[in-house]
């Protein structure tokens, strides 16, 4: 653990003018987000402190550090400080900038054998960056040039000002009129308006003259006036111009201006551009300072993200872990799995957008053997070879467990890659047509396999049982007794799935003789069966896994012709019960009692072990042709549904009968949708749909007399949870048995919830309560506009059949006698 994920580094500096270093080892290496952009500029920042790489020969500094790597560990951990207390508001808060980190990074620039190297780059960096600096400045003046609060661009201003020269005062002959009004006396210059515009009626571009010239040669006569008389504008309204313009402008001037500033503003325009020019290309040679081959030797490829969502008070965690094999991605969210990419990893890792972001990066050292993907055939060759080189005694034990490893493993997989599929087809299965592809097919073949190797698990009690009573069958009295047991029970035994169960013929006398008589020379061993006990059996036993199939299948076949009571279902036994009463195939049967017996739970022993490798050879013999896969899913997925029905109706009959009746009409209104669903395909697919009704209606009931009681108190907070429990239960409901084939008693039960409610328009309630009416009430009385929004309720799953069957029993025997709803 030590050599895998902690490294050392070195510290050196100044401390009060006098010289230290220190050794230290380190497992995650925190980093400060704050100030810096990406990975590498947090990494600068920690390394590097004070000013120790600028003067490291000047002792006059008082403060300044290096970190230096001297040993880098495999995996490499930087923890993300992305909390702080905040001394303001007394409390932690998150830090939401962004931060960019590569997929691999170089850390030749952060040894200690690299110092001398660094310390040269980091001081032409910093030459360079004090020339970005300067050019920046320089920029500035033209970018934001004037010396007042406002500033504006050189080259904008100039532009403007062109503008402003080339814009013409007057018409073509502007330049005339204003000579010829320079003479007029000083009257003319209060004649009326109208007259001026007449003047300048046919200019198309009519703007004011300058009247200022008016009066050059009076200015004393115009200012001894204006003393004895009221302020006036010197020109009329209608003289002002519509845009600014020069009043008065020669051709030799416009042009020599426009000259002037069109050849200044092509130079400024060229500074500035050389100035970027410059600063992009210093900063270019700062970033490209460490891309020195010497300082690309050790690679380190990210590996994994820890991911965190929220404030600093709460969130929500995941991780993102590269898969090397597959060359992916993949995000591990609680207990799901899933592909991902580096684009997503971008987006919920960087920060800055939302409150997501990374706050662990844990990097690989790329260039170690054992780390890389093209060494695992080396490895396993290497492996093998001290495998080979053990004792007999020890290969066989660990192949035998490798052996059981890899059947977990791939029995686990086919789980996780089934257990989505598995919960959206379990309700939607009835109503669903399967169309036969390649491609369906095998998803079906995981999905069955998934379906049945959970309902052989739920069996795995009773298959040890039938291995049990198999071989005390044989130590009692051979072979031939536990053929006949079979034969009592049922003579259509199954057989391996080349052959068909109900055409198979009983063996002749003669076989039997021959295999008992063989019996007593066999070897006897004794036998530890969970929940069974120890039994004696005989190693050599021919055909002993043959007959353990045939002892399981014929006693399930009589237990599916027993007649069932109030108080037991035999169903919830066994799925072959299931099958047998609804008519299965064959095959459908025979895979199910195989898979039974394949079950990885049944290696308890080598005799167990025997039966188990037998029956998963049978399953291997089954080709694509002999079964199909759509039907035998079709099967399972239905005896899934039937024991979800079953748990669900349980339940809501105990919520009901504790007085829960909110929680019990959620179990009870999905309890009978999917029975329904069931009972669509066979009497027998299903619970009895009477039951599930009765106490359905029961709970409405009593929930609308609890939501009328809560109305009628006219609190605030109680009229909301009635209304509430109306909105979100009880019409959902109706509208749901609406839809269905309604029965007289459901139909009479809601007309009592309907006048119920009915009878309050009657009434002299409060304004409030009159608004709420009003709103639910038209949903009620017809809730066909209605979309049907229901809370599934949790899931619960029976740990063993034999748990659900006592407990069903325990039910059913607690509400007999009860009385069905009797609506008047």
């Amino acid at each position: 653990m030590v050599q895998l994920f902690y490294g050392t580094f070195l510290t050196e500096g100044i401390h009060e003018g006098k010289p230290f270093c220190n050794n230290e080892t380190f497992g995650q290496y925190p980093l400060q987000v704050n100030g810096y952009r990406n990975l590498d500029e947090c990494l600068e920042g920690a390394m590097v402190e004070g000013d120790i790489e600028l003067l490291p020969s000047d002792h006059s500094v008082k403060y300044g550090q290096e970190r230096w790597f001297t040993k880098l560990p495999p995996v490499l951990t930087f923890e993300l400080s992305r909390f702080e207390f905040n001394q303001s508001l007394g409390q932690p808060e998150k830090i939401h900038n962004k931060l960019e980190f590569p997929q691999i990074i170089y850390m030749d620039r952060y040894m200690y054998r690299s110092k001398e190297l660094v310390r040269s780059k980091r001081e032409c960096i910093r030459k360079l960056k004090e020339e970005i600096k300067v050019l920046q400045q320089k920029l500035e003046r033209y970018v934001k040039y004037g010396s007042g609060p406002a500033r504006f661009p050189l080259p904008d201003m100039l532009k403007y000002v062109i503008e402003f020269a080339s814009t013409k005062p007057a018409s073509e002959n502007s330049a005339s009129q204003s000579d010829a009004r320079m003479t007029l006396p000083l009257s003319s210059a209060h004649c009326p308006a109208s007259d001026l515009i007449s003047k300048e009626s046919t200019s198309k571009e009519s703007t004011s003259q300058d009247a200022e010239s008016t009066f050059s040669s009076e200015d004393s006569l115009h200012k001894s006036k204006m003393a004895n008389q009221p302020l006036t504008p010197s020109r009329s309204f209608m003289e002002m111009p519509s845009h600014p313009a020069p009043r008065t402008v020669t051709d030799e001037e416009i042009n020599f201006v426009k000259t002037c500033l069109q050849r200044w503003r092509s130079e400024i325009e060229q500074d500035i551009q050389d100035l970027k020019n410059c600063i992009a290309s210093t900063t270019q040679t700062v970033e490209q300072m460490y891309c020195d081959p010497l300082l690309r030797q050790v690679p380190y490829r990210l590996h994994a993200v820890l991911v965190h969502e929220g404030q600093a008070n709460a969130g929500h965690y995941w991780a993102y872990i590269y898969n090397q094999p597959r060359q992916v991605w993949l995000k591990y969210n609680d207990i799901s799995v899933t592909e991902s990419s580096w684009e997503e990893l971008e987006r919920d890792s960087y920060g800055g957008l939302r409150n997501v972001s990374a706050y662990c990066l844990m990097y690989i050292n790329d260039k170690l053997p054992h780390f890389s993907a093209e060494a695992a055939p080396s490895e396993l060759d290497q492996m093998s070879g001290e495998v080979e080189a053990l004792s007999v005694e020890l290969k066989h034990y660990i192949q035998e467990d490798n052996w059981r490893f890899e059947q977990e493993v791939e029995e686990w997989e086919e789980e996780q890659s089934c257990k989505i599929p598995q919960m959206e087809s379990s309700t939607s299965s009835a109503s669903q047509d399967f169309s036969p592809s390649q491609e369906s097919s095998v998803a079906s073949s995981h999905g069955a396999r998934c379906l049945s190797s959970e309902h052989a698990v739920i069996v795995k009690e009773q298959t040890a049982q039938a291995i049990a009573n198999t071989a005390r069958a044989y130590e009692k009295s051979g072979v031939e007794a536990a053929l006949s047991e079979l034969k009592e029970a049922e003579p259509q035994k199954p057989m391996s799935p080349e052959t068909d169960l109900a055409e198979q013929p009983e063996q002749p006398a003669q076989a039997h003789d021959a295999e008992s008589a063989a019996q007593p020379n066999a070897e006897v061993s004794e036998v530890e069966i969970p929940s069974v006990g120890r039994i004696l059996v005989r190693s050599d036993a021919d055909g002993y896994d043959e007959e353990a199939f045939h002892e399981e299948y014929s006693r399930l076949y009589q237990l599916a012709k027993e007649t069932p009571t109030s108080h037991s279902d035999p169903r919830l036994q066994h799925v072959l019960v299931y099958f047998f009463q609804n008519e299965a195939p064959k095959r459908v049967v025979e895979r199910t009692l195989l898979e039974q017996f394949a079950d990885k739970n049944l290696s308890y022993d080598e005799r167990s072990i025997s039966i188990m490798k037998v029956a998963q050879a049978k399953l291997k013999e089954i080709g694509p042709d002999d079964m199909n896969m759509e039907e035998y899913k079709k099967w399972h997925e239905d005896y899934s549904l039937f024991r979800k029905v079953s748990v669900y109706l349980l339940t809501g009959l105990e919520l009901y009968q504790k007085g829960k009746y909110q929680e019990a009409l959620s179990y009870l209104v999905y309890a009978y949708q999917s029975n329904a669903a069931l009972l669509m395909k066979g009497p027998r697919r299903g619970v009895k749909e009477s039951v599930i009704a009765l106490y359905r209606r029961k709970c409405l009931l009593e929930l609308n007399a609890k939501a009328a009681s809560l109305f009628e108190t006219n609190d605030e907070h109680s009229v909301t949870e009635g209304i509430n429990v109306m909105n979100e239960l009880i019409i959902p409901c109706i509208h749901l048995i609406i839809n269905n084939d309604i029965s007289k008693d459901d139909l009479d039960a809601i007309e009592i919830m309907r006048n119920h409610w009915c009878s309050y328009l009657g009434q002299d309630i409060a304004e409030n309560l009159q608004l709420c009416l009003g709103e639910f009430l038209p949903r009620l009385l017809d809730p066909s506009a209605e979309i049907i929004v229901l809370k599934e309720p949790p899931t619960i799953r029976p740990n063993s059949p034999y748990d659900l069957c006592s407990r069903f029993a325990a039910v059913m025997e607690s509400i007999q006698g009860v009385s069905t709803v009797t609506v008047k």
